[in-house]
This record gives C-alpha cells, sequence and structure tokens, in this order.
C-alpha cells in the first residue's frame, strides 16, 4: 500500500530527482535492492502539525545519497543504515557516544571459554511490527545470515562457529576464535527470521522491525518515509514525531538553500565552503561529532604500473595531500596519516607520529625519477575513478594534476554512479582491469575498533569486498588476521602497528582525511545532535528524544 504524498513531500520529491541517484558508502557500499515499497497498516498520521493542539508534525531530513537496501543482513551503505536504524530494534545499540548497550539483549553477554563464548540473555516483551515476539531465533539468524548467504557483510560475522538458541531468553555464540571486537560485530539490527527466511528478497523491499518507525514507502536510490509505531514496545523510547522523511539532495549547496527556506529540518553533511552560511542563519544551527571513519586513496596493486611499490611512491610526490585537504576538506575534516581515526590510534597508543613522518611532500623530481626507474612512459594512460562526492572528487583531480605536472598528458579522473564504481574497485580480473582504475577515492565508516578498519580494508581475506587494492602483502594480511584473533591487547596492537607500518610504507594507501559527522539543523528541531557513528540518526532512543516544533 502506497500512501498519497504530502504537497511539501512533493517538492522535495522534485529536488532529489533533479539530483543523480546514487547509492553511499560505508564507504565500502555494496548491493543494490529492486524498485519496491514497504507498507503496513494501523500507521499513524504523518501530516505536519501547525500549532499546539494539531497532529504531531513529521521530521524532513536531507541525505547525501538515498539507500539501497533495507534488510540488515545485506545492509552495507551509511544511507541504508541510518534509515534502517529507525525501523529495527539492534541485539546492542550504541548510546550517546560510542559507548555500547543494550537493547533486545538484557544485559551484557557473559564470556566465558577464554574469550570463545558469549552468553546473552534476551529481554521479554520486544514485538515485530507484525506482532510476532522477537525471540532467540530471529537472533541467531541475524548473526548467521550474512555468511549462510555469503553477503558482503560476512566478514563481521564469520568468527562465529556456532550459534544456538539455548532457550527462549538466551542465545549462545561460540567463536572459533578469541575475537577480541565481538561486542561491536552484535551492535546489529535484529530481523524477524521466519518472515525473512521464506523471501529474503521480498524482505530487502518489505521489511518487518522491532524498532520505534516502520517503513511505509520507499524508491531504492532516493526516497523513504517512515512512520511511528503508536505500539512501540518500549515505551521508553517513543517517538515524538509522526514520522521521518529521508530524501537525498546529492548538491551540496541545495542541500543548504532548502535548509535556510525550511524545506528541510536536518541536512547531512555540511561541505566545507558552507559551514559559515550555516553557522550564519538565524534559524539553523550546526552539530557536529569527529566521526569513526577513514577516507583513502586507493592503489590497483594487482595490474598496471601501481603493481610496482615505487609507482605509488611517485604519485604520492606528485602532489601534496596536505594541501588538497586544507583546500578541498577543512573544515569539514582533518587530516589522517593512518587507516585509523583519531579517537582509535588515542585509544590504542598507535604510533601516529612515525607514520606521519612518511615523506608525503610534492616532489615532482623524485616523482619523475621513480617513474623512469620503473619503466613509466609519458605516454602511459592513467585512469583514476571516484565516487559521486566533491571532495573525494577533489582529491582525484589533484592526483591527476600532479601526474599532468610530472609530464602525463594522458590523465582521465572520472566520476562514477554508486553501482558502477563499486562493481568496478572491487574486481580485479579480466583483461581490462588495468584499465578500470589505476587509483579510486574511497572512504570508510566503522565501528571503534582497529579490526573494523584494517581487516576489512586491508587484509586480503576482503579482497574483492571491501578490499580493492589486491596487494599480495602476505605477511601484513596473516598479522591482521592474528590481531582480530587474539584477545589480548597488546598482541592485537602489535599486529595492528606492524601490519599497518608495512602497508603504509609499501603505499597500498595513502591516507588523506577523516570527516565530522555533520549536521544542519533547523531551530525549529529539539534534541537532535551529530553521533560519532555515521549511521546513527538518533531520533527516537532510551536516550534521545527528539521533537519538532512547527
Amino acid at each position: 500500500m502506497s500512501r498519497p504524498r504530502t504537497t511539501r513531500l512533493s517538492r522535495r520529491q522534485i529536488l532529489a530527482g533533479g539530483a543523480a541517484s546514487t547509492s553511499l558508502l560505508l564507504a565500502g557500499c555494496t548491493g543494490g535492492g529492486e524498485s519496491g515499497s514497504g507498507s503496513t497498516d494501523g500507521s499513524s498520521d504523518t501530516t505536519d502539525g501547525g500549532d499546539s493542539g494539531g497532529p504531531d508534525p513529521t521530521l524532513y531530513v536531507a541525505q547525501v545519497k538515498g539507500p539501497i537496501d533495507m534488510d540488515p543482513v545485506v545492509i552495507n551503505d551509511v544511507p541504508s543504515g541510518q534509515i534502517a536504524g529507525q525501523i529495527f530494534d539492534g541485539l546492542y545499540e550504541y548510546g550517546e557516544d560510542v559507548r555500547i548497550q543494550p537493547k533486545i539483549a538484557a544485559d551484557m553477554p557473559t564470556v566465558e571459554r577464554d574469550g570463545t563464548r558469549y552468553i546473552v540473555p534476551l529481554r521479554e516483551g520486544a514485538t515485530f511490527h507484525n506482532g510476532d515476539p522477537v525471540t532467540a531465533d530471529d537472533v541467531v539468524h541475524t548473526m548467521t545470515a550474512p555468511v549462510d548467504e555469503q553477503t558482503a557483510n560476512a566478514s563481521e560475522v564469520n568468527m562465529i562457529d556456532t550459534a544456538e538458541v539455548v532457550d527462549e531468553t538466551t542465545v549462545q555464540f561460540d567463536l572459533k576464535y578469541p575475537y577480541g571486537a565481538f561486542t561491536t560485530a552484535m551492535v546489529r539490527s535484529v530481523v524477524n527470521a521466519s518472515v525473512r527466511r521464506e523471501d529474503p528478497e521480498a524482505y530487502n523491499q518489505e521489511p518487518i522491525g522491532s524498532g520505534p518507525f516502520r517503513l511505509v514507502e520507499w524508491e531504492p536510490e532516493n526516497y523513504a518515509t517512515v512512520e511511528r509505531v503508536d505500539d512501540y514496545w518500549d515505551t521508553a523510547g517513543q517517538p515524538a514525531v509522526a514520522g521521518i522523511e529521508f530524501d537525498p539532495i546529492e548538491e551540496q549547496t541545495t542541500r543548504v538553500t532548502e535548509l535556510e527556506t525550511g524545506n528541510v529540518d536536518i541536512i547531512e553533511t555540511i561541505p566545507p565552503q558552507l559551514y559559515e552560511t550555516v553557522e550564519s542563519n538565524q534559524s539553523a544551527r550546526v552539530t557536529e561529532s569527529p566521526g569513526v571513519g577513514y577516507y583513502y586513496l586507493a592503489f590497483n596493486c594487482a595490474n598496471g604500473p601501481t603493481s610496482d611499490p615505487r609507482v605509488r611512491e611517485a604519485v604520492d610526490y606528485c602532489f601534496s595531500m596536505d594541501q588538497a585537504i586544507e583546500n578541498f576538506v577543512e573544515p569539514s575534516g582533518v587530516r589522517q596519516y593512518s587507516p585509523y581515526p583519531a579517537s582509535i590510534s588515542a585509544e590504542w597508543e598507535f604510533p601516529v607520529e612515525e607514520w606521519s613522518a612518511i615523506p608525503h611532500d610534492q616532489d615532482i623530481d623524485a616523482a619523475t625519477s621513480l617513474f623512469e626507474e620503473a619503466g613509466v612512459s609519458t605516454d602511459y594512460e592513467w585512469r583514476i575513478i571516484v565516487p559521486p562526492d566533491d571532495m573525494r572528487e577533489q582529491i582525484g583531480i589533484t592526483i591527476g594534476d600532479g601526474l599532468q605536472n610530472a609530464g602525463f598528458e594522458n590523465v582521465e579522473v572520472q566520476r562514477l554512479d554508486w553501482g558502477t564504481f563499486i562493481q568496478t574497485y572491487q574486481s580485479d580480473e579480466g583483461p581490462n582491469s588495468e584499465d578500470a582504475y589505476n587509483m579510486y577515492t574511497l572512504g570508510w565508516s566503522g565501528s571503534p575498533d582497529p579490526d573494523a578498519f584494517a581487516y576489512y580494508l586491508l587484509s586480503q581475506q576482503t579482497n574483492g569486498v571491501t578490499n580493492g587494492t589486491f596487494h599480495g602483502y602476505d605477511e601484513a594480511s596473516a598479522m591482521l588476521t592474528q590481531a582480530r584473533e587474539s584477545a589480548d591487547y597488546e598482541t592485537r596492537r602489535e599486529r595492528y602497528i606492524d601490519a599497518t607500518t608495512q602497508l603504509l610504507e609499501a603505499r597500498v594507501h595513502l591516507p588523506a582525511y577523516n570527516l565530522n559527522n555533520s549536521y544542519g539543523v533547523n531551530d525549529a528541531v529539539d534534541g537532535f545532535s551529530a553521533h560519532p557513528i555515521a549511521t546513527e540518526v538518533q531520533v527516537a532512543t532510551d536516550h534521545t528524544t527528539v521533537s519538532v516544533s512547527r
């Protein structure tokens, strides 16, 4: 069932349709759903409220990209995760910061057997939107389906050896090894197993969650509408708004204009050149938090000239990443010299100063010398691919300009739609793989553990899924596996340092920056703040209730 859309949404839909429909990026974003809409009966009225005493208003949110999936088992992009977070409750969830707290779980897990057994108690009384109780079987299915179905998220839970229902309110996970970050792996939205098993593809179109909102309408890579569940099982997290309408507005100036005119309540990601515009707006404000993320330049280490570390070093000397970040990213983000956000580096005492001392300054003479040594002719045709994001495109253009300064005339910086981009960087197969890309710019938003960045982006175990470098450094890859398979902090730390140092010196990646998670918020909105985790748009939780006064 599709409901008639309001006049207000129709205006915003026109806006969204004017921008390229794309999917996002956790940065490692994969997959995509087919067209469809979800609907359930019993939804509340989402008509905008006026004066006091009228219906509760709808919250209007402008995302950078539109969602591509609604099934948490397969979701691997930020926009989809932001919306699914309204529809589903997690086994565990993030609180106001990166600390983890129980939701469907009744308490933190009991850990036994040297860190390889986790026993999770479940709350009683949690229900899905169709009335089904949330059961231990639902939790087991949620945690095992990514591997069973060979999804892109499999590496997040592939350390589980067995998962079993102990009783109706208890789940036991036995791990293959003592995975130190398993609690973060359990921050997952719980799906309705009995419904999903019948038809996973249909479930992706019409998901049944247990969260404070239900999905009523969506178009993949475009808009999505959720409405309040008035009989939501967790009364402490009851929404104060009648619904939320998400629309992608890719063009950044348009997003800001829509906030200024009051057509949207919240906009995602304040572009650097428009910070002052938003901050000076008398009816809006900026809320931001340092993100748990990482943006980078990656090389095709499997094919073409960039398979030679001398060439990767030469590219590094063709331009100044420091200057590029200053020109195109600040104050939206900060320079980063490793795969780990500052919060993780500080907690783990990683040698950031040592990593930042790896030479990156522009040196055209050194670059041309290395190109000559590696036998790269100046008539070589370079291809840099970038996603549909202005900041990452500017980084790519800066690199292209640097290559031209080093004497190369044939340099192409190609901005691809998300689907094409993902398919391209994830594959090193075929005769045209070198022609497909030499380099790409991308970003990643992860959990607050080094494994979420090191293993997923740099391990050869994730080649073609989240690692598109295909670097071939066996020793470093083995150390990343050893780190994730140890429960000992010092062992993990040493392995991460050794592996990361080797890969940074080999310039498999050139770290670029980390963004603040920033939002422009209309003053009519109360209670909303940016969260360090990019997928967290917290509207109705046990600790946050967002309201709108208009």
